[in-house]
């Protein structure tokens, strides 16, 4: 793998990849082709491709473009593609739904970020405000080959390696997996779950607490109750107290169905949603 083109290398995400793939000995193209994105390009000292000058010679494309633009924009540039090479996506939901364009005669790897977990500590302040990853904190990534011969598959994790580093672990899974992750796990669950504690704390607030001191009050009793719960503190449990609290609480508000989006009917109901 000699030649890698990054399209969409102006957009927020393709920036975060643009910034880490400088770091390969391989000729990396840019393409892009908005405006801002081409600003923000020259900005970073960066010269945007031409489409013909990147992608039938590339070794591996990467497509760093939302997901309703990924079936446009891989119906534009796979056909031109080289046999043989290597389509990167950065994110499970379009290919599960579909809405790729394929080739039998190319490899499809999937690769997403894990994300700098809550309970990673960095030593300097860089890494401790670097929440998304790809800077200076390390994260985990998780990896599939959707299509491909096997052989292509270190290929593929090496590049994410580069282009989400700094990563302290890759994990291979299959792309059915990484939908069960995200969407279903990590948006549909937890991101509802967290923004309703966000709206909660805001309710009381409304109801005179001082701002302050709830949110110290509320990002103390998280920290400790994710390291309970997620096994951070051998042995340690909550209270009896705490724990009637809970059972209230998954009485009050949570149904007893909620399991039912990592259904495969499920979770394919919410990619189409998001795609």
């Amino acid at each position: 793998m000699q030649k890698i083109t990054l399209v969409g290398a102006g957009g927020k995400m393709g920036m975060r990849l643009a910034h880490n793939l400088r770091k390969l000995t391989y000729l990396t193209r840019y393409l892009e082709i908005s405006p801002a994105g081409l600003a923000r390009l020259a900005e970073a000292g960066l010269a945007a491709a031409q489409p013909d000058d990147c992608i039938r010679d590339a070794d591996a494309v990467i497509f760093a473009v939302p997901d309703v633009a990924l079936a446009k924009v891989t119906g534009d540039y796979v056909p031109q593609m080289k046999s043989g090479a290597m389509a990167v996506m950065l994110d499970p939901a379009a290919p599960l739904a579909g809405k790729i364009c394929r080739r039998a005669d190319l490899s499809y790897f999937i690769a997403h970020p894990a994300h700098p977990s809550i309970f990673y500590w960095g030593p300097t302040p860089q890494e401790q405000h670097d929440h998304f990853g790809g800077v200076a904190a390390k994260q985990a990534i998780v990896c599939a080959l959707m299509q491909g011969d096997d052989s292509q598959y270190p290929l593929g994790e090496q590049l994410a390696s580069v282009f989400y580093g700094p990563v302290a672990k890759a994990h291979r899974i299959t792309v059915e997996q990484m939908g069960l992750l995200e969407p279903a796990l990590v948006e549909t669950l937890s991101s509802t779950c967290i923004y309703v504690i966000r709206q909660g704390l805001d309710e009381i607030i409304k109801r005179g607490v001082p701002a302050d001191a709830a949110r110290d009050f509320l990002l103390g009793h998280l920290r400790i109750q994710l390291a309970v719960l997620f096994d951070e503190i051998p042995g340690a449990v909550f209270s009896d107290a705490a724990n009637k609290a809970l059972e209230r609480g998954l009485r009050e508000f949570i149904k007893d169905d909620w399991r039912k989006i990592f259904e495969p009917d499920n979770v394919r109901e919410q990619i189409e949603a998001i795609t």
